[in-house]
């Protein structure tokens, strides 16, 4: 989107054009647009509106009710921070006594209406002009908050505030990207700038590895529902402690998991098994958990834990162990067949025979349902067969 597009979709007569559009239905937007047309209205601002419903529509999923008076972008959507994500940041900055911050990167304002919504005096910095207006029009309802069109490491070392957070984007015409020295702006130079701003958090991307976290940082990994939806680094006020952590939520609520991140050790499949959230499992403390749950490594190089006796945990989904077959279509077939089994689902670790690849070689018939996981048990390259606790 150009500047000039931004400037018809935030005024007067394209925010109420926008907000009068019913939910977005693909099947009925061309005829919208023709009667749109028809009516006079422009057609770069008919081709806008329509764009705007379909994101709104799709940025529920991050934002909720709150979508319904957004005005967004597809890379900024895609980027932006999920709002229950952005409500713990802004958390983060309330609990440190931290009453002004600066967003770098503010893209199209999620992270800055948290702030603004805690009662944090925010300055939401783009560089992007379209972005900035749809942000600007986002941040609308809060007086402490104000946008920048800027390019934000320019001034960023001069801002006037107790505190900063970045962004920085990691998609390109490439794809998405994971060395942080590719990021834009490039994450060391967005880290340089605790030595004006001590106080600074940084969302990145949870592919980061670990030996670009500071070792001052607290990094944490975020799931959402089991997704893994983000990596955060903290400094100053704004860390607990340096080290690494695990923030899993689920279903409304919020478990945290901190410790040590050396390699658990492995041994023999017990009865059951446990397969660590994404977090964890980004966050290397995955010995944490076999520590929790008394288990261990069924391979030294498989991030899944075994133990023999059930045991319930925020942390990992559990599994009880009914049989194990050599990783052979036929075998696994078979042994499906004789426990009448018509529905399966497929998880893998370790192997290279995709569900795809599989699935269609059981030829299942029967009413029961299991889970088969493909993997390998201290080096032998299984399928389990298992029921989800």
């Amino acid at each position: 989107m150009d500047a000039a597009t931004a400037r018809l979709l935030t005024s007067r007569d394209g925010i109420a054009l926008v907000d009068a559009l019913p939910p977005y239905d693909e099947r009925l937007s061309l005829g919208i647009g023709e009667s749109m047309r028809a009516q006079g209205v422009e057609p770069t601002l008919v081709a806008a509106a329509l764009t705007q419903s379909r994101l709104r529509t799709a940025a529920r999923a991050k934002f909720g009710d709150f979508a319904g008076g957004m005005l967004l972008t597809q890379d900024g959507l895609e980027q932006a921070t999920r709002l229950e994500v952005a409500a713990r940041h802004a958390a983060r900055f309330r609990d440190a006594g931290l009453g002004s911050v600066a967003d770098l990167t503010s893209g199209i304002g999620a992270d800055a209406m948290a702030f603004a919504a805690l009662g944090i005096d925010v300055t939401a910095i783009e560089r992007d002009e379209a972005t900035a207006l749809l942000a600007d029009h986002n941040l609308r309802h809060w007086d402490h908050a104000r946008v920048v069109h800027a390019d934000s490491m320019e001034i960023a070392a001069r801002l006037e505030v107790d505190a900063l957070f970045a962004d920085p984007a990691r998609r390109t015409a490439r794809g998405r990207r994971h060395d942080p020295k590719d990021y834009s702006p490039a994450l060391d130079d967005v880290l340089a700038l605790r030595a004006t701003h001590p106080a600074l958090g940084v969302k990145v991307g949870p592919a980061i590895p670990h030996d670009a976290v500071p070792a001052d940082a607290e990094a944490e990994w975020v799931s959402v529902d089991g997704a893994v939806v983000e990596a955060a680094l903290w400094h100053g006020p704004l860390a607990s402690a340096p080290g690494h952590a695990a923030l899993v939520l689920r279903s409304g609520d919020a478990h945290r998991l901190t410790g040590s991140t050396a390699q658990a050790e492995p041994g023999n499949l017990g009865e059951y098994l446990y397969e660590p959230d994404g977090a964890v499992i980004r966050a290397g403390l995955v010995a944490e958990v076999a520590a929790r749950i008394g288990g261990h490594l069924v391979d030294p190089t498989i991030a899944y834990l075994t133990t023999d006796a059930a045991v319930e945990t925020p942390f990992a989904r559990g599994y009880r162990v009914l049989d194990t077959v050599p990783l052979k279509a036929k075998a696994i077939a078979a042994a499906l067949r004789a426990r009448g089994v018509g529905t399966v689902d497929i998880k893998k670790r370790g192997v290279d025979i995709t569900p795809e690849q599989l699935r269609p070689q059981l030829k299942l018939k029967g009413d029961e349902r299991l889970t088969v996981i493909l993997t390998r048990v201290a080096g032998r390259r299984l399928a389990l067969l298992a029921h989800p606790l």
